[in-house]
């Protein structure tokens, strides 16, 4: 039943005791094209999930031996932000509050409409993308930075946040002459057309606060 050749970013793992709700929703979820792994007991689950950080997890609530808010913390154990869709016959506040507390996705309770476990899968997996993308977002950001010289970076934060040549050049002690050389020097490294995109790839980095910037911006 279970496809474990499936595309990690496409996954939806199902992780349900009652072989009669895993085997409908693992039928439900690939009517629409999604791949699936589907796993009766959470031990097993987390055997075969590994370290993988893509997809998300339709998961039930009570199971025999690791019920369902004990794989949602193990799975924070090991650093993994899969998005948790919980399901469950047996909704009762603190569980359903407790999951929330945890970083859970949805909470769903059985027996559920078809159409709203799509739609949670849908767009919880819509989520994980948009979070993979951010991460590759970063990682580009700092490669971008790690080509600017050390005299670069000091001009590059200051002309980010809004500051003027004259008054880069009096906090560094050199001419504007100078600071205009470097400035088109760091924009031109950071493929940075205007100001505002060398202030948007120092917000990106984290190392500028929107509240931060300056108004009289040139």
């Amino acid at each position: 039943m279970s496809d474990h050749s499936a595309p990690e970013a496409t996954t939806v793992y199902v992780v349900d005791d009652d072989a009669g709700m895993l085997e409908s929703t693992q039928w439900l979820l690939e009517s629409v094209g999604l791949k699936v792994e589907a796993y009766s007991d959470g031990r097993k689950f987390l055997d075969a999930v590994g370290n993988k950080k893509a997809g998300c997890v339709v998961l039930d609530v009570r199971m025999p031996g690791l019920g369902g808010l004990n794989v949602q913390e193990e799975l924070q154990k090991r650093g993994l932000e899969l998005p948790i869709i919980f399901v469950s016959g047996h909704a009762d506040v603190p569980i359903v509050v407790r999951a929330f507390k945890s970083g859970a996705f949805d909470f769903i309770e059985k027996p559920f409409n078809e159409q709203l476990l799509l739609d949670s899968v849908q767009q919880a997996l819509q989520e994980r993308r948009q979070s993979g993308n951010q991460l590759q977002g970063d990682e580009e950001t700092e490669a971008l930075l790690g080509t600017l010289t050390r005299r670069e970076r000091d001009v590059f934060l200051p002309l980010a946040k809004g500051y003027t040549s004259r008054e880069i050049a009096d906090q560094l002690g050199v001419s504007v002459k100078t600071i205009d050389l470097y400035r088109a020097r760091v924009m031109k490294r950071l493929g940075a057309e205007r100001l505002p995109d060398v202030t948007g790839t120092a917000i990106a980095a984290g190392l500028a606060d929107p509240l931060d910037l300056r108004g009289d911006r040139i």
